[in-house]
């Protein structure tokens, strides 16, 4: 098994790709040992002294690290439990993951618009650095999202935010005021 590796906007995040579907749909972040319980992969990756975050996204695996800790030094134990988890072929959640982003049937026609786009124009270009976007709501034109994995923290998160997402949806839905990041 071959595990490339590639580097996220964020220098304190890694993206793994163990060139296997990793989740089939959804995302799931796991910020400390105590949330990862419904994940083995994830628990297991937090055994590892450094590491702070484990996002899971289609294909690949985001690693977040501490600041105190190098990446040479991390990335030998993260690729070995990443290896060794695949090729026993363990389940990567212990129940499937929820796509914070589906569109449902009390949404409103604005609501079901920016969910669209969140999920066609902006969810596959944060993929790609390792992330995740979920909606959280809309309220008098400002609309609400959570920034995840190599996204959360990343210093240009507050650029992809304003410059990015909120001019593309103000460009599409006039009703769109202002975009503002929840935790």
């Amino acid at each position: 098994m071959f595990i490339q590796t590639e580097q996220t906007p964020n220098p304190a995040t890694l993206k793994f790709l163990p060139g296997r579907e990793v989740l089939g749909r959804g995302t799931a972040d796991f910020t400390d040992g105590a949330s990862a319980a419904r994940s083995p992969l994830a628990q297991r990756l937090f055994d590892i002294e450094g590491v702070e975050g484990v996002f899971l996204g289609a294909d690949f695996v985001t690693i977040t690290k501490s600041g105190d800790r190098d990446w040479y030094l991390l990335k030998p134990s993260i690729l070995g439990v990443i290896m060794e988890h695949f090729t026993a072929n363990r389940p990567v959640l212990l129940e499937d993951a929820v796509d914070d982003n589906a569109a449902s049937e009390d949404d409103d026609e604005i609501v079901v618009q920016i969910k669209e786009l969140l999920d066609t124009r902006v969810r596959p270009a944060v993929a790609q650095d390792g992330g995740d976007i979920t909606f959280h709501g809309f309220d008098h034109g400002v609309v609400y999202l959570t920034m995840k994995g190599s996204c959360a923290g990343c210093p240009s998160s507050t650029a992809t935010l304003k410059a990015g997402i909120e001019n593309m949806l103000r460009h599409y839905i006039p009703e769109v005021t202002e975009v503002r990041a929840v935790r």
